[in-house]
């Protein structure tokens, strides 16, 4: 019997994770199924989890921080983080890791001379890539709509923002890690402050994908280097896959078939 996986989010309909997954299973002729399931609710994540007979699953916005609360057992990097968006059910528990930061940390490599980032938003995916982006040497700001997710960031020593007390300063890169986009056409700031930084920034990356977000259109009209989501889709991707079929396959061939099936 095929063992079952999905993508549990909130949209999740503009998810292309199940491509990616189920190609890679069809090629490497691994007996496995991958779809989309609308959750709405992030508390109920580990009793859906159980009575689908699930044996694999990721996460996307705006749940990452109730699937580190569902899991039974975390990996050292998902516990300093908080924030999990790959769960794997081993001996009737729940492990849970983070591919998403180790993932945008691959994708990033492309631009180069890049030191300070600007980090637009507080949630799940934050809290794990600030980490890692630190960890790797760069030097990180975050700037969120309110100030009430910042604590935690300051706790770690992260210098922070909100919309009203932004001091702007010169980023060699900015990224949009709110959803601001995905469903709507907001934009994740003020369009004031991004007016002020977006020009003086060497490249701009958009985590959302598979769209022209707004603040995507206009980081293009100011000529600088742009990015959206896809290439972290793939690189976490490839290390979930890593784990949910217990690291029986050359994640370069997994690269390959997934890059493909992206385009």
């Amino acid at each position: 019997m095929a063992k079952k996986f999905v993508i549990f989010g909130n949209p999740v309909e503009h998810s292309m994770s199940p491509k990616m997954h189920n190609c890679a299973f069809i090629e490497l002729g691994f007996d496995g199924v991958y779809y989309k399931y609308l959750l709405e609710d992030g508390a109920k994540l580990k009793e859906i989890f159980l009575s689908e007979n699930l044996t694999g699953a990721n996460v996307t916005v705006p749940h990452k921080e109730a699937a580190y609360k569902s899991c039974d057992e975390l990996d050292d990097f998902a516990k300093k983080v908080g924030a999990v968006n790959t769960i794997v059910k081993k001996d009737n528990k729940l492990y849970g890791y983070n591919t998403d930061a180790p993932g945008f940390l691959k994708s990033i490599k492309k631009f180069e001379n890049i030191k300070t980032i600007l980090i637009l938003g507080a949630g799940g995916t934050v809290q794990s890539t600030s980490d890692i982006l630190r960890d790797a040497g760069y030097e990180i700001t975050i700037l969120n709509r309110s100030s009430n997710r910042l604590a935690n960031f300051e706790k770690k020593g992260f210098k922070t923002f909100s919309h009203n007390n932004f001091k702007p300063s010169n980023y060699d890169l900015i990224v949009n890690m709110t959803s601001a986009g995905l469903s709507d056409n907001n934009l994740p700031a003020p369009k004031e402050i991004l007016d002020k930084i977006l020009p003086n920034s060497k490249a701009f990356i958009d985590i959302i994908y598979g769209k022209e977000t707004p603040i995507l259109k206009l980081a293009k009209e100011y000529n600088i280097p742009t990015l959206d989501g896809k290439e972290m889709l793939l690189q976490q991707g490839v290390l979930a896959f890593d784990y949910f079929t217990e690291h029986k396959f050359d994640l370069t061939i997994v690269e390959s078939i997934m890059r493909e099936a992206l385009n």
